[in-house]
């Protein structure tokens, strides 16, 4: 399992979410459907210490980080 930091960029607003999912790949598509129509992309740089999760349940979650703020 890995957590990364995702951007959501939806019409005029634009905010982050962290993912937790098996994959990169994974991640994004699960933002993709929660938000559909948004552009998703994976903020870097990507956090070592936080990158793999060692939890031994594997569960998808997507967390919002920050409120959203407009795009540019």
């Amino acid at each position: 399992m890995i957590r990364i930091s995702l951007e959501v960029i939806r019409r005029t607003d634009r905010f982050e979410v962290e993912v937790q999912a098996a994959s990169i790949r994974q991640a994004l598509k699960v933002a993709g459907e929660v938000y559909p129509g948004s552009e998703i992309r994976v903020l870097f740089p990507i956090e070592p210490e936080v990158f793999f999760v060692r939890s031994g349940v594997a569960t998808t979650e997507l967390m919002e980080k920050t409120g959203a703020r407009e795009a540019s």
